[in-house]
């Protein structure tokens, strides 16, 4: 019996991703999710320009700029407003092409789905919640349980894209084992509407405070905010709601009373910075949040995922076009490992300790990014390295065809 070629678990946006490029190159690939349909919570909202050019490939850059935007600024801000550095748009974005965007990922997973449908080489299995993966010379196997029925399924590679709590990578290296560590703090995402650019705020804005640190960037073009803060840790979600009104008195710009903004979406949660012992075994592979966590300050965990996703695709590619045989797939193990060790690690570990440990005004004495960023506003040489710094998570898999 002929089975897919690629089975992935996790239909959020890495896995419907590799499942679009997989299937627009003739591959037959299977999506099983145990939810009913997409998550529509909405997660982390920018993507750097190497994952805006892995979008682009799969050909839906079209749709995710019409219903996105190009941000404009980056502001490091004291609890007051007052700026301590900015960075314009035009550094961040390395092309015009594929700039910075933003766009709330549960309208990126639309997106991707909508494309998906449209490929006969691809299927999608909703309530298929997987219970364990194996492998045998031949093919990788997925067990599921679809809604109390228990499912055999098989294919020559499988690929988990299931998120932080993966139960791809717990069959491989059990329940506890995802090395690496949890924050202390406590964090709470909201999408809220709040004027902030009346009060001066740029599209994007770092608080730096050691007990009211945030970040407001705007998410649409209707007013609606992602407003991320810090808490107090060990309070349940309703009494993170209770003290919701006060916090946002004290901390956003204007001080405003509770009829002045209006939040939509409230989400208290831990963030870690964790990495798999390894992204293959045999025929099974990891990518995305299911192979390293990082905090969600500066992007770089959805970015990191949509580049695995890219460079996993070259590597699966090549070897069913005969380009490449399987040991690409280890390049990608430890190649991908290596960036996130590198790079998406201390940065992000960086970018979270700028917000909420470091004094606001004795930062940019003691800073050396944010010194770098107050240069680049009159030295061109300086904005070109930050450009190129921005620049650090991709890789080209194809140069290890054959």
């Amino acid at each position: 019996m002929s089975h897919p070629f690629a089975i992935i678990v996790g239909a959020g946006p890495c896995g419907l991703l590799l499942a679009l490029l997989l299937s627009k190159a003739g591959l037959e690939v299977q999506l099983v999710d145990a939810g009913k349909e997409l998550d529509d919570q909405p997660r982390a909202t920018h993507y750097g320009p190497e994952a805006v050019e892995q979008l682009d490939r799969a050909g839906v850059l079209p749709d995710v700029l019409a219903q996105g935007f190009i941000p404009h600024g980056v502001a490091w801000r004291k609890p007051s407003g007052e700026v301590i550095a900015e960075l314009p748009t035009t550094t961040l974005s390395t092309s015009s092409k594929h700039p910075l965007i933003c766009l709330p990922l549960n309208k990126l997973g639309k997106i991707l789905h909508d494309r998906l449908l449209k490929q006969p080489q691809a299927s999608i299995l909703w309530g298929h919640r997987v219970t364990h993966v194996s492998q045998n010379e031949e093919q990788a196997i997925v067990e599921v349980d679809a809604q109390g029925t228990s499912k055999t399924l098989a294919a020559t590679y499988v690929i988990g894209c299931d998120g932080a709590n993966s139960q791809v990578r717990k069959s491989l290296f059990g329940v506890m084992e995802f090395p690496g560590w949890t924050w202390d703090e406590q964090i709470v995402a909201t999408n809220t509407y709040y004027p902030f650019d009346k009060h001066g705020f740029t599209d994007s804005n770092f608080v730096i405070s050691r007990e009211h640190w945030y970040m407001a960037a705007r998410i649409s073009n209707d007013g609606l905010w992602r407003v991320t803060y810090g808490e107090v840790p060990g309070l349940n979600k309703a009494e993170y709601l209770e003290r919701q009104a006060w916090k946002f008195e004290v901390m956003l710009p204007g001080n405003p009373k509770a009829d002045e903004w209006r939040c939509v979406n409230f989400s208290p949660y831990k963030i870690h910075q964790r990495l798999a012992p390894a992204l293959r075994q045999g025929k099974i592979l990891l990518a995305g949040d299911a192979a390293h966590l990082c905090n969600p300050f500066g992007g770089l965990g959805l970015t990191g995922g949509i580049l695995d996703v890219g460079g996993l695709y070259d590597c699966l590619n090549g070897i069913a076009t005969g380009r490449a045989d399987e040991s690409i797939l280890d390049r990608y193990s430890d190649v991908r490992r290596k960036l996130y060790r590198d790079f998406t690690d201390p940065i992000s570990t960086e970018n979270m300790r700028r917000l909420c440990k470091r004094d606001p005004d004795g930062v940019l004495e003691e800073d050396k990014f944010l010194q770098m960023i107050k240069e680049s506003k009159h030295n061109p040489e300086v904005a070109a390295q930050l450009s190129k710094g921005l620049k650090g998570l991709g890789h080209d898999f194809t140069q290890y065809y054959k």
